[in-house]
């Protein structure tokens, strides 16, 4: 399975401190950033994703995230 989300995340720093923190939840999944992307375009890969839980990770540590549909 993978989701998309739309973040405010705007650094390099931020998104491997993001990445870090998102694998501690979610151990055998591929995350990763495109910054480049106009929408901060966070994805993850994974067997099983709880978007709530993305979103509640990020927002805990001052960022917003939003499911893109």
């Amino acid at each position: 399975m993978i989701e998309v989300f739309k973040t405010n995340v705007q650094e390099t720093e931020q998104s491997k401190m993001i990445v870090m923190k998102l694998l501690e939840h979610f151990p055998n999944s591929v995350i990763n950033f495109d910054l480049e992307d106009c929408d901060k375009i966070l994805r993850i890969h994974a067997a099983s994703i709880s978007n709530k839980r993305i979103i509640e990770v990020l927002n805990l540590h001052g960022y917003q995230c939003e499911v893109l549909l």
